[in-house]
């Protein structure tokens, strides 16, 4: 009896040995390959519930199911944040965002074009202010309308097809940051909208984090220049990525998706982003975002009215960008680097 107590003994410590062992490995992975783990997570116990949540998200044009592509190949979505408190609210796309993703490359292009661009809206037989395409695309076919008059008005003044819309109204965007735990953001004085037929606010400089709320207000805020306005768009863009590319994001993705799924629109298929995600996820570093500004001139037109006059030679400049970024055969180092803007 002795003896098989010794026996038992020396194989219950020899398993312990294998077990610690294990976990010692384990750890090491994780430390050195998190994101494959996140991943193998990820698929594992979150993946089908992504897909169904998304699912509330997407809403194709005309009903027609988005284009399917290779998961590398550039593609161009038009970024739309909507000032529209839920869906029967008709809004208007208070921020416009050309972007050109290329998930070989790990890399993004946001052109911003001003709410205010004087152009053609197209199915709408008038010129007006470029954000008014929305609203009007909304009254004609319902709030999936908006997205379609956008893209084919934006998609004219920039002369190239958008292959896909984005939207997400204000209310959605600082839900998505508080369920983040907040943004970090270098503001480096206060920020106070004063004006007159402006909503008064105060975002306080150099917190340690900053609420979806005052996120809203950093963005939103336009009482210096479209320039600067545009210049916080990026570095929101680039704060909140970071955010939710940390490992401790991957348990709250469920919320945001909830989150997500009332507040956000979309013509891309819920498997398309997902598996786009994974694809940037697993890059060695995070996505590098390059940003331009269609550049213009304000001026008051006879009706009185405060417009956004694009620089025909910026125009130019911006659709050769375009052209440049999505071209599949570009190689990435002869994608065009956006000229330096200067701060009004």
């Amino acid at each position: 009896m002795k003896k098989r107590k010794t026996k038992k003994s020396k194989n219950t410590s020899k398993k312990w040995w294998i077990i610690l062992g294990v976990v010692l490995i384990l750890g090491l992975s994780g430390f050195i390959f998190q994101k494959q783990l996140a991943m193998f997570a990820f698929d594992i116990f979150l993946s089908d519930t992504v897909e169904n949540k998304l699912s509330d998200s997407y809403k194709p044009i005309d009903g027609k199911p988005g284009v399917d592509r290779e998961i590398t190949m550039p593609f161009s979505v038009l970024l739309l944040g909507v000032d529209q408190r839920d869906e029967d609210e008709i809004g208007r796309s208070d921020t416009i965002i050309f972007s050109i993703i290329r998930p070989k490359d790990n890399k993004v292009l946001l052109v911003s074009i001003p709410r205010d661009t004087y152009t053609e809206i197209v199915g709408h037989g008038t010129t007006d202010k470029i954000n008014h395409a929305f609203a009007f695309g909304s009254v004609k076919d319902k709030v999936i309308g908006g997205p379609k008059m956008s893209m084919d008005t934006v998609g004219k003044l920039l002369e190239h097809e958008i292959n896909h819309y984005a939207t997400i109204n204000f209310e959605g965007f600082k839900d998505v940051v508080d369920a983040v735990g907040g943004v970090k953001l270098p503001i480096k004085e206060d920020i106070v909208n004063k004006g007159a037929a402006h909503e008064k606010f105060r975002v306080e400089a150099n917190k340690p984090i900053y609420s979806g709320q005052e996120a809203l207000y950093f963005v939103r805020y336009r009482e210096d220049s479209d320039f600067n306005r545009t210049e916080r768009n990026r570095i929101f863009l680039e704060a909140f990525k970071d955010r939710v590319l940390e490992l401790d994001q991957i348990a709250k993705i469920p919320m945001l998706m909830d989150i997500m799924g009332k507040n956000f629109k979309t013509d891309m298929k819920p498997r398309y982003i997902i598996d786009l995600a994974k694809q940037m996820f697993q890059m060695d570093s995070a996505p590098t975002i390059s940003s331009y500004m269609l550049l213009g001139e304000g001026e008051r037109m006879d009706d009185g009215i405060w417009y956004y006059l694009p620089n025909e030679e910026d125009l130019t400049y911006t659709k050769s960008l375009i052209t440049n970024w999505m071209d599949p055969n570009t190689q990435p180092s002869a994608l065009m680097v956006p000229r330096k803007m200067e701060a009004e």
